[in-house]
């Protein structure tokens, strides 16, 4: 296993944050993240490919059980844990958990993992891809259920917030793909770099704002230890409960493997624009960012493993 060098930058940005929480604070880092998530999204409408999209696109029972696992399933097991909170439902710990089970699946390691693993990968880049955009109207939709009452959350505003920074950019992107989508293919690695560096970005602001007004100090070491337990269960809950329902509608090895590896997918990217978007400067978004990022490292180290084990596979007869 490499070390993942975009998670060790996330825990660096989290360290300067702690030790420095004003020091970009003479720099427009709203203007620069604001423009940089149009950005990001400008980019992921060039390099979508119609033709893949299209590939993938009859399996219906595979992205019905992949976009229910990741906007009903999930969500909905994220309520087990209320009772664990004090303040239940309103309690912001559990809030940030809930906001992580409401997240739209990742794009690129959704797609490598089950392209490592041998799966369905027209399915997986039909799911991955048509994930982000039903997120953008979903997430916020199930956040407004808990957040809408306490003066904090306006589901319109959040939703045009959404349409300016993501819809608007992603629809330009698919009509300038004829022309430049060739070639944003061609450099997906370098263009990922910008993604990366937007989110270290958006990290370490958002941490800074919750170091600097004392909010993790009013975090018990207790709760941390809960979340990151809440984490594991999530993510192994739903791998292997979704291979029980794979099993039981006799789906094939491939759709097996490509079901379980996106429908238990978190976007680290999408959680981190829409924190942004949906919470502001808020003291709080340190808090939401937290259970997607332990998320992150857990999904891209575990399924990593899964994926090398299950490409040794000699033949494919359980297909």
């Amino acid at each position: 296993m490499k070390l993942n060098g975009f998670i060790i930058s996330l825990v660096v940005a989290i360290i300067l944050a702690y030790f420095f929480p004003t020091a970009l604070q003479e720099f427009p880092v709203k203007i620069i993240t604001d423009i940089g998530i149009g950005l990001i999204f400008l980019f992921y409408g060039l390099k979508l490919a119609p033709e893949e999209l299209k590939l993938g696109f009859l399996n219906y029972r595979s992205h019905l059980v992949i976009q229910l696992s990741t906007f009903l399933l999930f969500p909905l097991l994220t309520f087990l844990f209320i009772p664990l909170f004090e303040g239940g439902i309103h309690s912001e710990l559990w809030l940030s958990v809930f906001f992580l089970g409401v997240l739209p699946s990742t794009v690129s390691s959704s797609v490598v993992m089950v392209a490592i693993a041998r799966g369905n990968l027209p399915t997986a880049i039909f799911n991955a891809s048509i994930s982000g955009l039903i997120g953008i109207l979903i997430t916020p939709l199930w956040m407004s259920f808990f957040m809408a009452k306490s003066g904090d959350f306006d589901f319109l505003s959040i939703l045009y917030k959404l349409f300016l920074q993501i819809v608007l950019p992603l629809f330009l992107g698919l009509i300038l793909q004829p022309y430049f989508g060739k070639l944003a293919r061609k450099y997906s690695k370098e263009l990922s770099y910008f993604d990366k560096a937007i989110i270290f970005l958006i990290v370490y602001t958002s941490f800074s704002h919750s170091f600097s007004s004392g909010l993790f100090e009013m975090i018990k070491i207790i709760d941390l230890i809960k979340i990151a337990g809440i984490v594991l269960l999530l993510f192994f809950g739903m791998y292997y409960f979704l291979g029980i329902v794979c099993k039981y509608l006799g789906f094939n090895l491939k759709d097996t493997i490509t079901a379980k590896f996106c429908g238990t997918k978190k976007s680290l990217v999408h959680g981190s624009v829409m924190v942004k978007i949906i919470f502001g400067a808020s003291a709080s978004v340190g808090i939401f960012l937290l259970p997607i990022m332990l998320y992150h490292i857990l999904q891209l180290f575990v399924v990593t493993i899964f994926a090398e084990n299950l490409s040794k596979r000699e033949d494919d007869i359980a297909e």
